[in-house]
């Protein structure tokens, strides 16, 4: 059975440095449509994600934005 995860993106903490989207190996994430209060796009997970929770994106973040939650 696949892992099957989730991450949670504080948008605040977010300075949308992309590295994220470059690490997660399915491609789930991208910038917001809106600015977060520091003028930066802050990185969603897609609708469509299958995320499996390998924790990538948030190992990668240098500003500890990510959560990851797996079931």
């Amino acid at each position: 059975m696949p892992l099957k995860g989730t991450i949670k993106i504080n948008s605040e903490l977010c300075k949308e440095c992309l590295l994220c989207t470059v690490a997660c190996k399915k491609e789930n994430l991208e910038p917001a449509d809106e600015l977060n209060s520091k003028g930066f796009h802050p990185i969603i997970l897609k609708a469509d994600a299958d995320c499996n929770g390998c924790a990538l994106c948030a190992t990668i973040c240098p500003d500890i934005a990510i959560e990851v939650y797996r079931e």
